[in-house]
């Protein structure tokens, strides 16, 4: 039997509770690129005509505005198509020139819970002979700093650790982390593309060498991220032909999508304390409605330090799939990454969840847009498809 999607039931809008996944594009950063798309169309590298000439300033300009977000130097933000190309940029990059000037493959840190855009360029190294160690973290999903001085052999050139994780929302304590790499030698590489634009981030501050970032988290357009590099780190190309970027990241520049890139980083920045408070108290808010109603529900990480708009929980009893279908027509969340293709969370099984408990589970984050109502409504719905599959 065929089952049919009805028109209606695309149309309808659900609650909107997982901005983790991507969220929308801000209006004024949609205003932001729209010159771009058609009136000032050149291809920011035929400088020698205006609508060249034009794009390449206003990406020139984006590059510096982006890079005062970070209170980095301009010159160190290479454009890329997302988190996912700069992780990769940076792992393999930086792993493949520390091989090329050294005898043999080095050593690589990183932790069991990070994104498989982390994962699988650290498994491609191990598979060309790098040795890798995966930190498992405690309970709450931070990572301890005795955990990665003990794992750090003679042999360590990398770390790799989320400032942000994409599921459970914790903030790892990256000071404390890269001022023990810094002491060694070891260069650090963070994904940072669920922190930027929600907690203030200063690479220079924190230690990091080499920081993932991506448009499409902070309320911008997708297909456009960078990869920010400290002066003196070597990378090898993953592609060549062009030139751009430093000979990093050949091909055509997107200049609409770096626009739009630079506005939400702005737009999210000047925002960032007062949608953080917000969204914080309505998070809270949301917890405390559950737990009322379902006293059964098991917070998933530490409560602190966490994103603001972060909230992940598993629910003990249900059966994940029928909880996720009933919750779909009337709330959009998901059960872990967005790139997990329905697999049960690796994070949340990190932590010491069950698999049926990682099925169970849901992670709900907030956004701009979300209102007293909305966590009102979802705490209902919540309650209302959990009672009803409880036995």
């Amino acid at each position: 039997m065929v089952t049919r999607t009805r028109a209606s039931d695309l149309t309808s809008s659900p609650l909107a509770f997982d901005h983790q996944a991507t969220t929308p594009c801000a209006a004024e950063v949609v205003e932001a690129m729209e010159p771009y798309w058609c009136e000032q169309w050149g291809n920011p590298s035929s400088r020698q005509h205006r609508l060249g000439l034009s794009a390449a300033a206003a990406v020139s300009l984006a590059r510096r505005q982006l890079a005062e977000c970070l209170a980095v130097e301009p010159e160190r933000v290479v454009f890329t198509s997302g988190a996912t190309e700069a992780n990769n940029l940076a792992l393999l990059g930086h792993a493949r020139a520390r091989r090329r000037s050294g005898d043999r493959p080095g050593h690589l840190i990183s932790v069991v819970t990070e994104h498989h855009a982390v994962l699988d360029p650290l498994h491609q190294l191990q598979r060309e002979g790098f040795q890798l160690t995966l930190l498992k973290p405690g309970p709450d999903g931070l990572i301890s700093p005795d955990d990665l001085r003990d794992a750090i052999t003679a042999d360590t050139v990398m770390v790799s650790v989320m400032a942000a994780n994409n599921e459970i929302g914790v903030l790892q304590p990256l000071a404390e982390l890269s001022a023990i790499c810094r002491q060694r030698g070891i260069t650090v590489h963070s994904d940072a593309a669920q922190a930027f634009g929600h907690i203030p981030l200063d690479p220079d501050a924190l230690g990091l060498d080499l920081v993932s970032l991506s448009a499409h988290k902070l309320y911008g357009p997708k297909g456009i991220g960078a990869l920010v590099i400290r002066p003196g780190i070597d990378l090898t190309p993953l592609q060549w032909g062009g030139g751009q970027e430093q000979g990093l990241r050949p091909g055509t520049l997107p200049a609409p999508l770096i626009v739009g890139f630079a506005a939400a980083a702005r737009l999210t920045v000047a925002e960032r304390d007062a949608r953080s408070a917000r969204l914080q108290e309505l998070r809270d808010h949301l917890l405390r409605g559950l737990e009322e109603q379902l006293p059964q529900i098991l917070l998933n990480g530490a409560q602190a330090p966490r994103l603001a708009h972060n909230l992940n929980i598993s629910v003990p009893g249900v059966n994940g799939n029928r909880l996720h279908r009933a919750l779909r027509p009337e709330l959009t969340c998901s059960s872990g990454s967005a790139c997990s293709n329905g697999s049960p969370s690796h994070v949340l099984q990190a932590l010491g969840r069950s698999r049926q408990l990682a099925e169970a589970s849901l992670r709900l984050s907030l956004g701009r847009s979300t209102t007293e109502q909305d966590v009102e409504q979802a705490i209902r719905v919540i309650t209302q498809a959990v009672r009803a599959l409880t036995p």
